[in-house]
């Protein structure tokens, strides 16, 4: 077995949630939790299929974010991921929902950060072991960190 770290491609301004799934369906279903959720976000899914022809199924409402879902796909190659990419909304709009999707086992991450995924590769094939997800803490927030934080939420309206 070999351990690889793959760095996802995050365009500017876009966030990317990573998961795993186990049906052909999933991505229709996260296509229309996408659309459903959310009718102003821009978004790209790329779902490596994992048996039959093992293509990876791409849909999306934003060619330049299903081209980068697609590239992070190949780049992962493992069964049964899944790579969103979106943009003009937050992945905490759509995450219960995805939760919710039959099809869906694991959601690794939902973030902006720079992302490695850790990959195992055996002779069968490919699978993910987690992520890192951004940077080590630099230390524990201050009071005026803690104040910046809670206005930060209420200006981007997820608190009063």
């Amino acid at each position: 077995m070999e351990l690889k770290s793959v760095a996802m491609e995050i365009p500017s301004g876009s966030n990317i949630i990573i998961g795993h799934s186990h049906f052909i369906k999933t991505v229709e279903d996260l296509y229309e939790i996408m659309v459903g959720t959310s009718p102003q976000v821009k978004f790209g899914i790329a779902f490596c299929e994992a048996s039959g022809p093992c293509l990876i199924r791409v849909v999306g409402n934003d060619e330049s974010l299903q081209a980068v879902a697609t590239k992070n796909a190949q780049a992962l190659a493992a069964g049964h991921s899944f790579v969103i990419l979106l943009k003009e909304a937050f992945p905490i709009n759509f995450l219960n929902a995805i939760k919710q999707c039959p099809e869906v086992c694991t959601i690794h991450c939902a973030t902006a950060n720079p992302v490695q995924v850790i990959v195992a590769e055996t002779e069968q094939g490919r699978g993910i072991l987690g992520v890192v997800d951004g940077f080590s803490p630099k230390g524990v927030e201050s009071a005026d960190d803690v104040k910046a934080r809670q206005e930060f939420l209420r200006k981007i309206g997820y608190k009063l």
